[in-house]
């Protein structure tokens, strides 16, 4: 399994339709998508601007073969309402959440 994180930059009076893009995309992707595991969001209680969505995965080569050239087109609209500042990919080496 892997985790992807992808770091955004939202500004605030766009964050509650980044938030309901973001909801779309990710439950088409977890639906539609071989490997693709579902995905939960971060939000800073400092800077209300900064974002994480992280995906789970079950393989890397599943994720590369979605990823194909770094700009997905499930992802469009999250790309024209925020801006994508990483993407990190993670090892998932244990998962204690419920």
């Amino acid at each position: 399994m892997i985790r992807v994180v992808y770091r955004w930059r939202v500004k605030e009076e766009n964050f509650a339709n980044f938030k309901e893009m973001w909801t779309r995309t990710t439950n088409n992707i977890h639906e539609t998508v071989p490997g693709a595991l579902g995905s939960f969001m971060l939000r800073s209680p400092e800077d209300k601007t900064e974002v994480l969505t992280v995906a789970k995965w079950d393989s890397l080569e599943s994720w590369k073969a979605f990823w194909v050239a770094e700009n997905p087109s499930e992802m469009v609209g999250m790309r024209k309402i925020g801006e994508r500042l990483s993407v990190t990919v993670y090892d998932e080496v244990d998962d204690f959440t419920r």
